[in-house]
């Protein structure tokens, strides 16, 4: 029960994750965060259970799916990396029950480029732009609306972003203090998004195998999974190229592209084992799958699970299937 301060009474817990995995902890609520207590374990009372925070799926479009069934499940955020920009940063301002929605606005890519003419994109997803002027009019319309990032597409099946054009929408979204994540699918076009300086590759690239002097090239960015969507062989590749780009220092991170085609609307358990199989485990499999946590996690994102803390993607997978938010099995908890 928390007190009037916010403050709850200590427990035991079998495992909580905290950035590393910890073993039995003596924990607390304070201020609708939980924490460790220096409590001797001998006084308080145990509850059976590990604790992880919540999942973070940095890959999804909810206006392909029905995003209320988010409510209140193992996912407590997810990235919309393209829509209409009135109604996305409409999600973010009401977003389903217990999730927290952070939104890219619509599609910046050439006049007539990726995904313009594709069925399930209206065409105010859609910016095209023409030229350098207009990629910073078009960074300085999405920064208006109150996007949180700044989505580029080039597809070398469609029209492609001039060098130019590509640099200034980069340098564009930079200036706008908001990271420029780049839609690259096709031969050298994962090269030129990492040549521009972006910041994230929004799949990790599937559609051909990086050189090594490329992933060394681009080891400071972020490289979204979504390896789970694609066929055994584009899969293969992607995988691959996760592997060494690990290797070349550069960071993975879970997303499922949940909304292109028949992808659960939750855990993407395919895509956890995807990530466990290009070579991800323990700590750094669920880092990327919740995200960077430091010595407290929101009461409001924590998850439950009666099982041990994973270490595999497997134990992970299973973990989640058992799961329950934590301010719902406790709700004594809260302040």
């Amino acid at each position: 029960m928390a007190d009037e301060a916010g403050v709850s009474t200590p427990f035991l817990v079998d495992g909580v994750w905290l950035g590393t995995r910890m073993g039995a902890t003596v924990l607390r609520v304070v201020d609708g965060r939980i924490e460790r207590a220096e409590v001797p374990a001998a006084r308080v009372p145990r509850r059976r259970i590990t604790i992880l925070p919540g999942v973070v799926d940095r890959h999804v479009h909810l206006g392909l799916v029905d995003g209320t069934r988010l409510a209140g499940g193992p996912v407590v955020e997810v990235h919309d990396l393209g829509w209409i920009p009135e109604v996305a940063v409409g999600w973010r301002a009401h977003p389903p029950a217990g999730v927290t929605v952070r939104v890219a606005g619509p599609f910046h890519t050439a006049p007539g480029g990726y995904p313009s003419g594709r069925p399930w994109a209206p065409d105010a997803a859609v910016r095209g732009v023409a030229d350098t002027a207009d990629a910073f009019a078009a960074v300085r319309a999405a920064k208006d609306r109150g996007v949180d990032a700044v989505k580029i597409a080039l597809h070398t099946g469609l029209p492609l972003l001039g060098d130019d054009v590509l640099r200034a929408l980069v340098d564009a979204a930079h200036r706008a203090g908001l990271p420029a994540l780049v839609h690259a699918e096709g031969p050298g076009q994962a090269a030129r998004a990492i040549d521009a300086g972006a910041d994230v590759l929004v799949h990790a690239p599937w559609s051909e195998r990086l050189p090594d002097d490329v992933l060394a090239r681009g080891r400071h960015m972020t490289w979204i999974s979504t390896l789970a969507i694609h066929d055994r062989h584009d899969r293969s590749t992607a995988i691959d190229n996760v592997r060494r780009f690990r290797s070349s220092g550069g960071r993975v991170v879970y997303g499922t592209d949940m909304g292109n085609g028949p992808t659960p609307v939750g855990p993407n358990e395919a895509e956890i084992r995807a990530l466990h199989q290009a070579g991800l485990d323990g700590d750094e499999l669920i880092t990327a799958v919740v995200g960077a946590v430091g010595a407290s996690i929101p009461l409001d994102r924590a998850l439950v699970s009666p099982l041990p803390l994973p270490g595999s993607g497997e134990e992970l997978v299973t973990w989640l299937s058992t799961a329950r938010r934590f301010d719902t099995v406790y709700p004594q908890d809260a302040p």
